[in-house]
């Protein structure tokens, strides 16, 4: 039976690496490639982010638009890039968080109860085909780990990373500032698009996994 997934993303933002060899790359791009890493039974809803300002809206408002296509799907994949926060605009007056949110929320509709989706971020690579605005990859010599820039993400997105109860971790012996966590700490799994291709299917399961073990995790839900 195919998956019901729904992807979270800027479609206008060009600062990511171009895989078309005609016209304009954008994170759309990215989203239409996204189709050929699935099964032909998956559905794929795609979001759209637009320049509306929703700081106006009620919730209520907001769902309306966004609960047909979130309401009947189980993974949500949520596209980072470069710009696909805009620093001038509060969180609430862009799409993705309230697509996360809601994507996060328990909804009822017609007598039936909607989970909380499964999450996945695809981490698309810059112009210059790099991560490092928001992965940064550490030299160190024992660990060689990798720094979530969580402060470049919307809100609700760096509070569901890192957000495991019991989390592994160790002291980095190289630095004594240091604390490295290991095992699936985020509900929130994060990905490089390199990986993700190579091997989709894992990733997918990965998220579906820690999914299904939620009560590990502290949720932030709000927006």
């Amino acid at each position: 039976m195919g998956k019901k997934i729904f992807v979270s993303y800027k479609f206008k933002d060009e600062n990511v690496y171009p895989i078309n060899h005609f016209g304009i790359t954008t994170v759309r791009t990215y989203v239409d490639k996204l189709e050929n890493y699935f099964d032909s039974t998956d559905n794929i809803y795609k979001g759209e982010s637009n320049d509306e300002d929703l700081s106006n809206f009620a919730d209520e408002t907001i769902w309306s638009k966004l609960k047909d296509r979130i309401y009947d799907s189980s993974l949500t994949i949520v596209m980072i890039s470069p710009n696909m926060k805009e620093s001038n605009r509060y969180d609430k007056s862009q799409w993705i968080p309230w697509e996360v949110s809601y994507s996060l929320k328990e909804m009822n509709r017609n007598d039936r109860v909607s989970r909380s989706n499964a999450m996945l971020a695809i981490v698309i690579p810059d112009k210059n085909n790099l991560y490092d605005y928001f992965l940064k990859e550490n030299s160190c010599f024992n660990c060689n780990c990798i720094t979530y820039l969580t402060n470049t993400l919307f809100n609700i997105l760096a509070k569901n990373m890192f957000n495991q109860e019991e989390k592994t971790k160790f002291n980095c012996s190289t630095s004594s500032n240091s604390i490295i966590y290991t095992g699936e700490h985020s509900y929130i799994k994060v990905v490089k698009w390199s990986d993700f291709i190579n091997n989709p299917n894992y990733y997918i399961d990965k998220a579906i996994e820690i999914k299904n073990n939620i009560a590990d995790y502290i949720i932030q839900k709000d927006v």
